[in-house]
């Protein structure tokens, strides 16, 4: 299917991936009372970019998007944070195809699977589900390290998950925890996310959701099987024909990204996962101009700066993250790719930017 494709200009590097923007945002945006022509204007973005067909951004334009969205919604309520200013209109009548995946869907342990399945086709991100007895961790994580999302668009896709519970259910679900990098320190603001949430947000690495076990299995009054099993096949369709045109350099990295926490850090346990021999990924990687542990390590190097920077984890929970065995492990990696220790670099980024990385009171 064609598509407008909007990527940056030749010499800037860009990742492979690129990301639908539904024309539901358009109705979305005026219901919250957000004219589309300043936000395009802000994000340097073509001014019909919402009524063209099948449009598709990089990462970079994606997330110049949603900077520019809260730009405008603070403009226009600046009591009121811009993801909070969406939820507040959002209603199943919003024809976005994760909220309708969602809508569709048993209860929220179903809807979680479904968007974690087909969130490539919408965002550059990576969700993880983690499933106790007791509760449901739901992580938002990004596909490209060098390149991590703005804060408002963590925040929206939180607020996006317990309104879709809320809305689905008909019920008010809160959350039992709710942490992204940085949260706002402005008063006003927090206050106004701990009113919408329940709870105060706290600081994390990471986009964290922990939702009661009890509310994730709360059936929802929006299922309908009937719908989904004609709408899947297309989903189903669209994300066939994103894996077909990603490189196998993304394909490998967007699978480590979800792997690594789990210490599956093989060639071969990727291999099974991507469905191709390790040799068909061997070929593929070297037609690019790489190879597996350069990607592996190109990876885990752009992580690590990125904890080192925007967090005060320690070396073992660092390199966990990464998938070593132990933080000595990781430390030696680290200083054969960048000749220092990751506590220099630490320091040196602290010298370099003192507000880094912040301390918050949850």
């Amino acid at each position: 299917m064609d598509h407008e494709n909007l990527s940056p200009p030749a010499g800037r590097r860009s990742s492979a991936m690129e990301f639908s923007v539904w024309p539901g945002w358009r109705i979305l945006m005026q219901d919250a009372g957000l004219a589309t022509s300043p936000v395009l204007r802000r994000a340097q973005l073509p001014a019909d970019l919402f009524s063209r067909q099948n449009v598709r951004l990089d990462s970079r334009n994606f997330f110049k998007l949603w900077e520019a969205l809260e730009a405008e919604a603070q403009s226009v309520a600046p009591d009121l944070p811009a993801p909070l200013q969406i939820a507040r209109v959002m209603t199943s009548d919003w024809f976005d195809p994760e909220l309708f995946a969602a809508l569709c869907s048993a209860n929220m342990g179903g809807a979680l699977d479904r968007i974690a399945k087909y969130v490539k086709l919408i965002a550059p991100m990576a969700i993880r589900i983690e499933r106790t007895v007791a509760h449901t961790t739901v992580t938002v994580d990004f596909l490209d390290p060098a390149e991590p999302p703005p804060g408002v668009f963590l925040a929206f896709k939180l607020v996006f998950f317990v309104q879709l519970a809320r809305l689905a259910t008909r019920s008010q679900v809160q959350p039992l925890r709710v942490s992204w990098p940085s949260p706002p320190t402005v008063e006003a603001d927090a206050l106004t996310y701990k009113s919408y949430f329940g709870i105060p947000v706290t600081d994390a690495p990471l986009a964290t959701l922990v939702f009661a076990a009890a509310d994730v299995e709360r059936p929802f009054l929006t299922e309908n099987h009937k719908m989904w099993s004609f709408f899947e096949p297309t989903l189903r369709q669209r994300l066939a024909d994103l894996d077909r045109t990603a490189g196998m350099t993304e394909r490998v990295r967007s699978t480590l990204l979800e792997t690594l926490p789990a210490g599956e850090v093989s060639m071969q346990a990727v291999s099974r996962r991507l469905a191709v021999s390790t040799r068909t990924l061997q070929r593929k990687l070297q037609e690019e101009g790489t190879s597996f542990q350069q990607t592996l390590d190109t990876l885990r190097e752009s992580l690590a700066h990125h904890y080192l920077r925007n967090t005060e984890m320690s070396g073992a929970e660092i390199s966990f993250l990464l998938g070593f065995e132990d933080s000595n492990s990781f430390a030696r990696a680290f200083q054969a790719w960048t000749g220092k220790t990751p506590q220099t670099v630490r320091s040196e980024m602290s010298a370099r930017d003192p507000v880094q990385p912040e301390e918050h009171q949850g």
